[in-house]
């Protein structure tokens, strides 16, 4: 297929603007002291279970039960502990809004493609200032889908008025970001430098580019669009 100018740079937010996962670690070990008992990695593992969701709430009441600490109230508390500090503990990795300034002045979109739901990722944006240099946010709670469901995708290139070959996806997981993304059309860049998806290593599949930096997307866009005649 003849390539095409780029566009639209659609991205992935947790794992590829910032580590969320550091985040939730943080966050876990704020439950852990005030429970007195465990270990934040153990408690983050009650998330990864796949039963309830990466941000659903109903894993630390699992992990309270098991810890004979659960009461209504306590839970209450731990949860809200636990939401504080995750958000309080989200940073952006270094370069991500001087990337994003630059793909504006080149005459791309930025457009976030999520699948936390949108209070919950409005209020990481907000802490990191992402909020006033993104053009669009689309959470799960829009689409009613999460990746990697090509659907998300696809509703996420019509809600942009994006055509698939004119547009690049980042993300930080083969699976759920970088194979479907590419199966809808789109060109693809693996930030790899924020991989985080141990559970997923089996998985593989090439992207169109690696990232070892998100700043690394502006030299493959410049390269892409200057090549077109």
């Amino acid at each position: 297929m003849e390539k095409q100018n780029i566009q639209h740079v659609l991205s992935d937010m947790d794992n590829t603007l910032f580590d969320f996962v550091h985040a939730k670690v943080e966050a876990c070990a704020a439950v852990v002291d005030l429970i007195g008992d465990g270990d934040p990695i153990e408690m983050l593992s009650y998330f990864l279970r796949g039963i309830y969701g990466f941000e659903n709430l109903e894993n630390i009441e699992d992990y309270l039960k098991d810890k004979k600490a659960f009461s209504n109230d306590f839970y209450s508390e731990c949860c809200a502990v636990y939401e504080h500090e995750k958000v309080e503990n989200v940073s952006l990795y270094d370069g991500v809004i001087e990337t994003i300034t630059s793909l504006k002045e080149m005459g791309c979109s930025f457009v976030i493609v999520t699948d936390a739901d949108t209070k919950n990722a409005q209020k990481r944006l907000e802490k990191v200032g992402l909020d006033k240099h993104v053009d669009d946010l689309i959470a799960f709670d829009m689409s009613g889908l999460k990746k990697p469901n090509p659907g998300v995708f696809h509703y996420a290139l019509q809600r942009s008025n994006a055509v698939p070959e004119k547009s690049i996806f980042i993300g930080d997981s083969l699976r759920r970001d970088i194979a479907p993304a590419k199966k809808v059309g789109m060109v693809t860049a693996y930030a790899a430098y924020g991989d985080r998806n141990d559970h997923d290593r089996a998985f593989s599949f090439d992207p169109d580019y690696k990232l070892n930096h998100i700043s690394e997307v502006l030299q493959i866009i410049r390269e892409r669009n200057n090549s077109i005649v």
